[in-house]
């Protein structure tokens, strides 16, 4: 097969999939723009962070497939893709123990304000007496939204601090889902504004929707208690920015994100939002999934999911439900 790489993938992974017989063009700086025009009569398409578009998919006359070197799908036009007869596929699970692992690590640089102390430091300041008020995390009430891999690694890691780790009951989750979640020692309450107002740190861990864009906002950042701490690695829209501006001053609230509403697209740019420069935010570069570890894991399941497309088997597929009707 034709294979256009549009972000980075290891040397050793493309070499493999070159030995499978599939000739591969790598251009990792593509944009969504210099896609419509590179995409030509490539029959599979791996992107991480570029934006497929509708535009590129109406230029695409020879794709068959598409596959999100990650989980979430959003940057991706998954319905023009369905309307002319091309799969999405992702490669779920692979980064999650990156993601949480980072969302973990906000939760103890808020605890412990390790930023402030930091540039104290290399600032020359010693301020021992202003960082003697930490909290602390174990004993205290966790709520996690969202138990796919990356919600239950987090509260796998948040339990193992002594921390009561708390999610929603969902008469519809997956029975193994729901089996892994009872043995990490997950309790659940009825439902989200519950789980808001009875946890100290709430964790969000759900994919971007019309159903949870702007969640993180009125009336959920009225109804955590106040001085709560919010994480956010997941996907930036679930901000309401204006919402959570006001209560990070007229709650106290804290807040960890990794995902930014209006990131720049790519590796660098400028970043000028409030929500960035407010001190009671503590931001990282969307760099969840950024670890040697879990980007090897992903780029093994592109692998994986390109050679059995090969062979006529497609996986992860999603949006498998609405090719049946689909045209070329």
């Amino acid at each position: 097969m034709r294979v256009l790489i549009a972000d980075r993938l290891p040397a050793g992974h493309c070499a493999s999939l070159r030995a499978g017989g599939h000739d591969l063009t790598e251009s990792p700086e593509l944009s969504a723009d210099d896609l419509v025009t590179a995409i030509a009569d490539h029959e599979v398409l791996v992107v991480r962070s570029t934006r497929v578009t509708a535009a590129v998919i109406d230029a695409a006359t020879s794709l068959r497939l598409v596959v999100r070197a990650g989980s979430g799908t959003d940057t991706i036009d998954v319905e023009a893709a369905a309307g002319r007869g091309i799969a999405v596929c992702n490669v779920p699970g692979r980064n999650a123990i990156a993601v949480a692992e980072l969302a973990v690590g906000l939760v103890l640089a808020i605890d412990r304000r390790i930023p402030e102390q930091v540039t104290d430091l290399r600032e020359g300041r010693w301020r021992k007496g202003e960082y003697q008020t930490a909290t602390g995390i174990c004993g205290r009430s966790v709520g996690v939204l969202g138990l796919g891999d990356i919600g239950l690694e987090f509260a796998a890691r948040m339990v193992a601090f002594g921390t009561h780790v708390h999610g929603v009951a969902d008469p519809g989750r997956d029975t193994e889902r729901q089996r892994r979640a009872e043995e990490i020692g997950i309790t659940f309450v009825a439902d989200l504004p519950t789980l808001a107002a009875t946890c100290d740190i709430l964790s969000f861990h759900v994919p971007l929707s019309d159903r949870t864009r702007g969640i993180i906002g009125e009336p959920l950042v009225t109804q955590v208690p106040k001085g709560a701490i919010l994480i956010n690695t997941s996907r930036g829209d679930l901000v309401d920015p204006d919402s959570l501006l006001h209560a990070l001053d007229d709650r106290s609230l804290w807040v960890g994100l990794d995902v930014h509403p209006d990131e720049p697209a790519g590796g660098s740019g400028v970043i000028e939002t409030r929500l960035s420069r407010h001190p009671r935010v503590y931001g990282t570069h969307h760099v969840g999934a950024s670890t040697e570890q879990a980007q090897t894991a992903v780029a093994d399941g592109v692998v994986e999911t390109l050679h059995a497309f090969a062979r006529g088997e497609v996986r992860n597929c999603v949006n498998d439900s609405a090719l049946a009707g689909a045209t070329r």
